[in-house]
């Protein structure tokens, strides 16, 4: 048996062969490139996006002798819109991190309640809904598609899927519907008085299923992959990463380090937690739909990235050696509210500081609260989890590309107070969609066993203040 994950990220396109036993036969990796064309504007192009897939497709399909399903684990509530007849997108796809429909949300807070009651999540840009507004509303070609009965609108899962069997299944699972503010995550369909409230059609909205059902065929001429290639698992990449890591239960968190970062933790049924945190689903699996309590970082391992060209370093390893150049940041705090902050503030108005700063201020400290801001934040989430579940949480499960980085999951031990745990594979999220896929094909992938284990080294005294100092600057950010 062998599974093709593709992992389709915000930083990389990525796609992996796995074996009955989760090791790795083959890989393949493309950056993608995200524009910022005004302040709070994000966006991709949903074609460099396919052509980034058919790539990787391609490389690890040489190197394999066959593929016996597909599982698809992908960026959420980057929202894709196109035309059904034609498969061309109307325009660039808003990510997830795109804050241009801001003061429309800000707009609908009278319907909050309704809408947490509905769907576990708060009124905000980052999810789909007010972004196929805005598309609607701002390009043409949009509301002419949907006139003609040929608006295809959906996040990337749907994409690919639209693309690899070639327009002929137009499907979304239930982890990436839950993330859109359009989807009843309790009676498992799109809900017509969501779509009322942001003023969007049902119609060009994919079929939800199941995340283990049968999403499509591989169509001809499409890909490297052979015609009729089933399509057997979809989640979102977060869930995919909870999946991956095995974690079934509450009392551990997983957290994903990539440009935003998510804290997800299952729950034993739905819960709509009011902390800030959200409440979604994780899976539809084996006929039981799954829910999980989460938390959504807006800028995390990005924050890195950001200050390696601020500093003019060459990469982030850089960034790691200089910031061990100093035994603290001597006050020094960075927030990276570039994009305002998710949670647990969800404040769109905070915009990125660094505070603290004096005379003795090197570029070091600067590179050291950089990424201990990653961290911290980390920390926020994984507190206000511990807050809303009424069971203790005793370990963090890291994934993620900035997750290899070993003195940053040192900080994490130590802002948690809790041990952080690392496998030796990075990419957990494409194990997970393997790991589903397997079950479907009635065989199973097994977890890679190897772990590294983070423990704390500081005393309550010093995690104390230094967890004040960022709470600090989150104020000042926030005000």
């Amino acid at each position: 048996m062998q599974i093709l994950a593709i992992d389709q990220g915000t930083t990389n396109t990525k796609a992996l062969v796995f074996d009955a036993h989760g090791a790795t036969l083959a890989a393949s990796s493309v950056a993608m490139e995200t524009h910022y064309p005004q302040a709070g504007w994000a966006e991709q192009d949903a074609m460099a996006i396919w052509t980034a897939t058919q790539r990787v497709i391609a490389d690890v399909s040489a190197k394999v002798d066959r593929i016996d399903a597909i599982g698809i684990s992908n960026q959420r509530e980057t929202l894709v819109v196109w035309d059904g007849e034609t498969g061309t997108p109307v325009g660039p796809a808003p990510i997830w991190q795109c804050r241009r429909t801001s003061e429309v949300c800000a707009t609908l807070q009278h319907h909050a309640d309704e809408v947490h009651r509905l769907t576990g999540l708060g009124i905000n840009p980052l999810f789909p809904a007010s972004k196929l507004a805005w598309i609607l509303a701002h390009r043409p070609e949009a509301a002419r598609l949907h006139a003609l009965g040929r608006l295809r609108a959906g996040t990337v899962d749907a994409w690919l899927i639209w693309k690899l069997t070639d327009g002929a299944a137009f499907v979304t699972d239930h982890s990436n519907a839950s993330r859109s503010l359009l989807f009843d995550t309790r009676a498992l369909q799109w809900s017509p008085r969501l779509c009322d409230i942001f003023e969007v059609p049902m119609s060009c909205l994919p079929t939800p299923l199941a995340s283990d059902a049968e999403f499509g065929r591989v169509a001809p001429g499409t890909t490297a992959l052979a015609k009729g290639t089933p399509i057997l698992a979809v989640m979102g990449d977060s869930h995919a990463a909870l999946y991956g890591h095995g974690i079934r239960q509450a009392g551990t968190v997983k957290a994903t380090y990539g440009t935003g970062s998510s804290l997800m933790m299952p729950l034993p049924e739905r819960a709509l937690p009011s902390n800030g945190l959200s409440s979604t689903i994780a899976w539809t699996a084996q006929d039981k739909t799954t829910y999980a309590l989460e938390g959504n970082i807006t800028v995390s391992a990005q924050t890195a990235a950001f200050a390696v060209d601020m500093l003019g370093l060459d990469d982030p390893e850089a960034l790691t050696a200089l910031a061990q150049t100093v035994p603290d940041t001597c006050g020094v705090a960075l927030v990276p509210a570039f994009a305002g902050l998710g949670a647990p503030y969800w404040d769109d108005a905070a915009r990125g500081l660094i505070s603290g700063m004096s005379l003795a201020t090197t570029r070091g400290h600067i590179a050291r609260a950089a990424l201990e801001a990653i961290a911290h934040q980390i920390a926020d989430v994984f507190e206000a989890m511990a807050d809303a579940s009424a069971v203790p949480l005793h370990t963090l499960r890291a994934d993620g590309g900035a997750s290899v980085n070993d003195w940053l999951m040192g900080r994490q031990a130590d802002f948690l107070n809790a041990t952080v745990t690392r496998s030796d594979l990075a990419e957990v999220g494409a194990l997970g969609v393997a790991m589903m896929a397997a079950r479907v094909l009635g065989g199973e992938i097994h977890l890679p066993l190897e772990v590294d284990n983070f423990r704390p080294t500081i005393t309550a005294q010093e995690r104390r203040v230094q967890r004040q100092v960022f709470a600090d600057a989150v104020r000042r950010a926030r005000a």
